[in-house]
Formats: C-alpha cells, sequence, structure tokens
C-alpha cells in the first residue's frame, strides 16, 4: 500500500492546528483532533501554494509569543 502522505495524485487539505502549524493532510482521511481545515480539498500543488502565501513565521506563533526570565 502506497503512502497516502506522497500521492500527488490525490487531493489534500490544509490544516492548521492552535499554535499556527500547517500540515497538508489527505482529504479522504478524517481529521486528527486538535486540527482545523485552512484550505479546502484541492490538489497538493494548489495546497502547497496556500501554505507558501499564508505560513511565514518558521516559529509557530505561540512559541514566539512566550517569554523567559
Amino acid at each position: 500500500m502506497a503512502n497516502p502522505f506522497d500521492d500527488d495524485e490525490r487531493d489534500y487539505l490544509v490544516l492548521v492546528d492552535m499554535a499556527e502549524r500547517y500540515s497538508l493532510w489527505p482529504a479522504d482521511i478524517d481529521v486528527p483532533d486538535g486540527w482545523t481545515v485552512a484550505f479546502a480539498a484541492a490538489a497538493r500543488e494548489k495546497c502547497l501554494e496556500f501554505v507558501e502565501e499564508h505560513w511565514s513565521a518558521l516559529r509557530p506563533s505561540r512559541l514566539g509569543r512566550e517569554t523567559t526570565g
């Protein structure tokens, strides 16, 4: 069985979690708890374009707001 996360021929969702981390997720697999759909089912390339346009921070925003000391 092929890995569903490596299939360029299937549709994906773009998910985002509370820390504003993004993930591509196969559209036909249930969204895991803690994640919400940020971009509806589309071709992998379209999902990657969405992530590139909307994800600008290397660190999740929640982690970026934490202070030390």
